[in-house]
């Protein structure tokens, strides 16, 4: 689908062009969400059966010195929050600061100054559960910064835990290897 004057997907493909991806496996990622992104007028779209953008939040403390890690219920891991847009929603970056502050419950989460948007891109399949069958999450990662004195209240039904985390303790809890790129160019860019 070309993009016409005003198309709100317009902002996200020129990002993609000129985000630097780290390794092979996200360039290959970067490529495929670029593809998908102008296949598809609202590539957020949960009705897309092969998959769907996400956003999520590497969410970084005031001080910088620990990031925000959460163990899905669901998926059984520890990973950063984020999820699914809602109606209406067309960038990861409302995507991602409205599914951290859900998911967190802090109050005052920005985007990191500086960080490029998305930080990181990775594209990684969700297992069939009821209804909806196995699919992708095309998730675009975003650097946020947490408000000094930030109070965690957590949507608990999601979560097994919730836990800042120092950047030297992120490798115990098993990020995967796109997780822990993420993790990795947050703490290179924040001078952690």
């Amino acid at each position: 689908m070309p993009l016409v004057p005003g198309d709100p997907r317009a902002a996200l493909v020129e990002s993609l062009r000129q985000l630097a991806p780290a390794d092979q496996e996200e360039a290959e990622d970067r490529d495929r969400i670029l593809h998908f992104v102008l296949g598809h007028s609202d590539p957020f779209d949960r009705g897309i059966v092969e998959g769907h953008l996400t956003g999520s939040a590497i969410v970084v403390s005031a001080d910088e010195a620990r990031v925000l890690l959460l163990h899905h219920r669901k998926l059984d891991r520890w990973l950063q929050p984020g999820g699914h847009a809602n109606p209406g929603e067309t960038t990861g970056e409302e995507v991602a600061l409205r599914e951290a502050l859900e998911e967190t419950g802090i109050e005052g989460l920005v985007l990191y100054p500086g960080a490029s948007r998305p930080l990181d891109v990775d594209i990684h399949a969700i297992p069939a559960r009821g209804d909806e069958p196995t699919h992708e999450h095309l998730d675009l990662r975003y650097l946020v910064a947490a408000p000094r004195g930030a109070v965690l209240s957590p949507q608990v039904e999601e979560l097994r835990a919730i836990r800042w985390v120092r950047w030297d303790e992120v490798d115990s809890h098993g990020p995967d290897h796109g997780l822990r790129r993420a993790l990795g160019k947050a703490r290179a860019l924040i001078g952690g």
